[in-house]
């Protein structure tokens, strides 16, 4: 008990200070106080090389900071909150490009014109996950309802209505189901009912519905979870039938957890843990460089994406929420020691010590490819909440054990 309770206290005073270095990377760098809003496209010490928006960018920041300022003492400032409304109303004004339809942007010019539309539910989820945070921070119901009422046409578009996303229904297309898609709207369904009975009623058979979608994508007898499968939950043929994302795993890894805490299900956290902790963790990680390939082929051939084998921020993140929440609701130290792993493999490769914040893209070998730290794809969102979430974690893993054992 002593070697855990000094692992965990060790971690936890690393992951604060990493997590202080990396909000106060984002609160001086993209805040635009002339429109609201975030810069996101950010150099190695911050220069913004780009001023486009890019929406969800805009969602993850904004919820980011609600969350930090909701959850610790520490983060309760003004210009946190106030950088955050100022984004949302930024949102508000701007994001919505077809408002009928409440189709949002992916991109968007400094000043809120819009400038590229995805046919994907992906920036309507991080714009609901941002006001839902703001009406818990603030109490204004007008977050609150704008949430709601967009949650709603996410729903609609992803059970009834796909075609309404503008993709048209081509004769030759796979009947595919990614993975992402359950998974983010299990992750809206957490986000909506944190302490809001009506809405956990509301969508308590969506959560069931994802969580089943999801548990569809273990195939192979149990040993693979792939990113791709059909309608009806079979495997697909070539490429998009083998693709595996280690890390998209991991974090539904985590989701399924947060689900299986809720409803009180130990056998199904005990599924998650093997089919989505240890499965994707043990065909992920490189075991000549450390750390985890960004895609992988099920029948280990070489993957079509060029960048396969590099080694990514947001994966790695995930993984250490995934592995410390497991060793949380299961006391497994397999766990914590593949948490430990992982976790210097990603400070010793990831952080800049000289700027703050984390590098995003490395090559196989772990040297960094790209310098940027932040684009199109990477913001204030993956890093900070995982340092958030494992510090929370820690937090309560010490509370468990007691205070410092004697001589420590």
């Amino acid at each position: 008990m002593e070697k855990a309770w000094e692992t965990l206290q060790t971690w936890k005073e690393r992951v604060r200070q990493e997590l202080d270095r990396v909000v106060a990377f984002w609160m001086e760098h993209s805040h635009d106080q002339e429109h609201g809003g975030f810069f996101t496209c950010l150099g190695r010490d911050g220069q913004v090389y780009d001023q486009l928006k890019y929406v969800w960018l805009q969602g993850r920041q904004v919820w980011m900071y609600c969350r930090l300022y909701r959850s610790f003492e520490r983060f309760r400032r003004v210009e946190l909150l106030s950088a955050a409304k100022a984004g949302g109303e930024f949102l508000l004004r701007y994001a919505r490009v077809a408002p009928p339809a409440k189709k949002c942007a992916f991109v968007l010019t400094r000043d809120g014109r819009p400038v590229k539309v995805q046919r994907t539910i992906f920036s309507e989820c991080f714009y609901t996950m941002a006001m839902d945070e703001l009406w818990k921070v603030t109490g204004e119901m007008h977050y609150q309802n704008e949430a709601v009422e967009m949650m709603d046409q996410i729903v609609h578009w992803v059970r009834e209505d796909p075609a309404g996303l503008g993709r048209p229904e081509l004769s030759g297309a796979p009947d595919a189901e990614s993975m992402a898609v359950p998974m983010m709207l299990l992750n809206l369904v957490e986000q909506l009912g944190e302490d809001n009975e009506e809405l956990t009623r509301k969508y308590a058979e969506l959560g069931d519905w994802c969580v089943h979608r999801i548990l569809r994508h273990v195939q192979r007898e149990g040993q693979a979870v792939l990113e791709n499968v059909s309608q009806d939950g079979k495997e697909l043929p070539g490429c998009l039938g083998r693709h595996q994302n280690p890390g998209h795993a991991l974090e539904a890894g985590w989701f399924l957890l947060q689900y299986a805490l809720r409803k009180g299900d130990p056998k199904l956290r005990m599924h998650v843990i093997d089919k989505f902790l240890l499965l994707p963790f043990h065909s992920g990680w490189d075991p000549e460089h450390g750390g985890l390939f960004y895609f992988k082929d099920v029948d280990d051939l070489c993957p079509t994406q060029l960048e396969w084998d590099m080694k990514l921020w947001w994966p790695h993140s995930e993984a250490m929420i995934a592995f410390l929440m497991g060793y949380r609701d299961s006391g497994d130290p397999a766990l914590l020691h593949l948490f430990c792993q992982v976790a210097e493999y990603t400070f010793r490769q990831f952080r800049d010590p000289e700027y703050g914040e984390w590098f995003g893209y490395l090559n196989r070998e772990g040297k960094v490819a790209l310098t940027i730290k932040g684009g199109p794809f990477k913001g204030c969102f993956h890093v900070p909440r995982c340092l958030a979430m494992c510090e929370q974690i820690l937090g309560d893993l010490l509370r468990r054990l007691g205070p410092a054992p004697t001589g420590s």
